[in-house]
């Protein structure tokens, strides 16, 4: 029975994987294919067992990972030494999270164990150096952004672009009228009452996120909510995770102490339907943007993090932008408003100024389709026949030996 372990270290890293494991369903020699490791409910619906919490791993910047370190350390101990002995996979698969991956696939791929990884670390954005631990750790990378691959023959790692899944996912056309009447059969209201403009909002998919980026965002939709008295205007949050809605709910709260009358409603995931009916998209940096852009969205961008993480972060950093839609456009298309720049009043301006310029939203959609088009590729599918040939190839070379 072939074996695969891989890890998956928060929600996007299991969104992506999902469809991998279920192609790896339908290869006729992966039948009976055993897959373990650390994965979340999506990848478990796909069969795998997951053998340790996915949140331990989801952390975001050096300030949060310090905290969480003893404990990431020792989960990571535990795998290695599962990996090695009796739980020894035909390949693992390392799904982004590479400073977590890198290190187990340093370890196993010493031992003889093949290693792939899905999703290149950001080599051409931050930390460039990170390419010689690479090399010793993975066999090939599988990237997601084709400017990739060449990077990595120039250091002489095997690579292939596999594309975006969610590029494959996401129709090149949206529906926002369908998306709304979903969206209120959902919430169990009138599909006219989602009627005048849809402002999705999508805080971040960790607990350090919401603390600190989601009071900001909840005080800019108070700001709008003020000028734009004379429409009809929603504001829908998808709450990525059950943990998460608590923290939501409590500033929900505050916000109508403060007015009342004001339309924010919390979703239990449902992201992709809440861009999809969207105007305008206020947004946490990180995967949502690169699904917000494959939707077609005028979006802001913002981020806060702690001030020692954002000082580590700039001087490792070298491209103007964090945004992916400004990353792989190669220049600034919609705006970024971080740490300090980060205010109820700039992120006001700066979604107001999108929904007074339909030329310009129209000439975003334009360079976000031909994105998608670029994106768009059977990403599951090339992932999962990348480890079925990592599998065979190595099972032959046994079988030699």
């Amino acid at each position: 029975m072939p074996k695969l372990a891989c890890v998956a270290g928060e929600p996007s890293g299991d969104l992506l994987a999902a469809p991998v494991l279920s192609a790896l369903n339908q290869i006729p020699d992966m039948s009976g294919l055993e897959v373990y490791g650390i994965g979340g409910p999506r990848m478990q619906a796909e069969g795998m067992h997951s053998d340790w919490p996915m949140e331990t791993l989801s952390v975001r910047g050096y300030v949060e990972a310090i905290k969480q370190l003893p404990a990431i350390l020792k989960l990571r101990k535990e795998l290695i030494q599962n990996l090695l002995n009796e739980g020894r996979p035909d390949v693992y698969l390392g799904i982004d999270a590479p400073d977590f991956n890198l290190g187990v696939e340093l370890e196993l791929r010493k031992a003889g164990i093949p290693t792939l990884h899905f999703v290149s670390p950001s080599i051409w954005a931050w930390r460039a150096g990170r390419i010689k631990k690479i090399s010793q750790a993975v066999e090939r990378m599988l990237c997601i952004f084709p400017f990739e691959t060449e990077i990595y023959d120039k250091a002489g790692v095997a690579s292939t672009y596999v594309g975006h899944p969610l590029a494959s996912e996401i129709p090149l056309e949206p529906n926002a009228h369908q998306a709304r009447e979903k969206l209120s059969l959902h919430l169990k209201i009138p599909a006219a009452s989602l009627d005048g403009l849809v402002v999705a909002v999508l805080p971040g998919s960790r607990g350090s996120e919401i603390e600190l980026i989601a009071p900001v965002f909840f005080e800019t939709m108070q700001l709008l909510t003020e000028r734009l008295k004379g429409q009809k205007l929603h504001f829908l949050i998808p709450v990525a995770t059950p943990r998460l809605r608590e923290p939501l709910e409590q500033l929900l709260l505050k916000a109508k102490n403060i007015n009342a009358d004001i339309q924010i409603r919390l979703l239990d995931g449902m992201a992709d339907e809440v861009l999809e009916a969207s105007d305008v998209v206020l947004i946490a940096s990180g995967t949502a943007t690169l699904q917000a852009a494959l939707w077609k969205k005028p979006m802001v961008i913002s981020y806060k993090v702690p001030w020692l993480t954002a000082q580590i972060m700039k001087r490792q950093g070298y491209l103007p932008y964090v945004g992916l839609p400004n990353i792989l456009c190669g220049e600034f298309v919609v705006p970024e408003l971080l740490q300090n720049e980060a205010t109820p009043e700039k992120l006001a301006n700066a979604l107001q100024d999108w929904l007074d310029n339909p030329m310009k939203v129209a000439k975003l959609k334009e360079r976000f389709a031909q994105m998608h088009e670029t994106l768009r590729r059977p990403t599951g599918l090339l992932v999962a026949q990348a480890v079925a040939q990592t599998i065979a190839n190595n099972r032959n070379k046994q079988v030699s030996a």
